[in-house]
């Protein structure tokens, strides 16, 4: 019976995430430029992503925006003066689909410079769900050599609204880029009770050119 019971589950599980993410969403391109807005809870802030950069990285990001990844998701790191971090979403189905599926990896072409945005990483090919805003020159990340991958491909750039980021809540500063497996098991309701100062993206979508 108990057997029958986590059959049961088990299909139901896949059913739900099978209706959040669809594999054909992969196979879409990005175009060779695009521009795109994110709402947040310090208000809006625009990039501009350019696809010979990183195309396998534009393409990942035009997908998730396409495909509404980023809706109440949480802005959790936010280091003074170097990064802001997000991408982690609130419903675990949601986020494992997207993170399990990394990207090929790329060289660094474009400087991460103030205000330009990169995939985070791990290792190889971990390029997936989370990016980061560089909140300075961070010059150093594009050579920086770790567990077999070197740099952080910038993707895009932030062409309005910087003034919004910087105002994005650094208080916890490293302490959530710890916690990433607390954030992706318990969601948002984890980050509210316990770290309330947190800012979130409220949607992000594509702007006509």
């Amino acid at each position: 019976m108990k057997k029958c019971i986590a059959f049961v589950a088990i299909l139901i599980l896949n059913s739900c995430a099978s209706k959040k993410f669809k594999e054909k969403w992969l196979e879409k391109e990005a175009p060779a430029t695009f521009k795109a807005r994110f709402e947040t809870t310090q208000g809006n802030f625009d990039i501009k992503a350019v696809r010979e950069w990183s195309p396998a990285g534009v393409d990942r990001l035009y997908q998730l925006i396409t495909h509404n990844y980023y809706e109440d998701v949480s802005i959790f790191r936010v280091v003074p003066k170097f990064v802001a971090q997000f991408g982690i979403h609130n419903d675990s189905l949601i986020n494992n689909a997207w993170q399990k599926r990394g990207i090929k990896d790329e060289p660094v072409l474009q400087k991460n410079d103030s205000m330009t945005i990169a995939f985070a990483r791990g290792g190889v090919e971990t390029r997936s769900n989370q990016i980061f805003i560089n909140l300075k020159k961070n010059y150093r990340l594009d050579k920086l050599a770790y567990s077999g991958v070197t740099g952080f491909p910038v993707i895009a750039k932030v062409i309005d609204g910087q003034e919004n980021i910087l105002k994005f809540y650094d208080g916890y500063g490293e302490v959530l880029g710890r916690k990433q497996a607390s954030i992706a098991k318990f969601g948002n309701a984890f980050l509210r009770t316990e770290y309330p100062k947190v800012d979130y993206i409220k949607k992000a979508y594509i702007l006509k050119e």
